[in-house]
């Protein structure tokens, strides 16, 4: 058997949840809900439940204008540019950096764990956050990006 490349299972996870992220997003746009809503919310008879007054921020920036869907569609494309490299970032310093990935899929599994179309985006961008980590703690390298360390942006 063979060995467990870390940072390439991560990579496929992690264009897998990037893509779910967008569409997560765009769906977002359409159906507009906070997935907290439910955490200290009044129960009311003709209305249903209402959202605690204390989360009004996280209901104007998902609910009535959709700037956290907007956001987190943003992160969504860059990963998936970042991970099935476009010919520009292939072979740079960026394109090589795990820590990198690591970070933008922290901030998109907080971001998409905020609309309620995201949780699952939210779930699997994590997962792959901790795979890179053990990729990095094995000290893996990215093998075609060092064999492209000279040669950017040529395919």
């Amino acid at each position: 058997m063979g060995r467990l490349i870390w940072h390439e299972l991560s990579r496929f996870i992690s264009l897998t949840a990037s893509v779910y992220a967008v569409w997560a997003s765009f769906w977002g746009f359409f159906f507009r809900k906070f997935f907290w809503d439910f955490i200290g919310g009044i129960l009311r008879s003709p209305g249903g439940l209402q959202p605690s007054p204390k989360f009004a921020i996280f209901i104007t920036v998902i609910v009535k204008f959709p700037i956290v869907q907007i956001l987190t569609m943003g992160l969504g494309i860059t990963i998936v540019a970042l991970e099935y490299p476009i010919p520009t970032l292939k072979g740079t310093a960026i394109h090589r950096s795990i820590a990198l990935r690591v970070a933008l899929l922290i901030m998109q599994a907080a971001g998409t764990v905020l609309f309620y179309q995201g949780t699952n985006a939210a779930l699997w961008s994590l997962i792959a956050a901790m795979f890179y980590i053990r990729a990095l703690a094995l000290r893996e390298k990215m093998e075609e990006a060092i064999k492209n360390k000279g040669g950017a942006g040529q395919v």
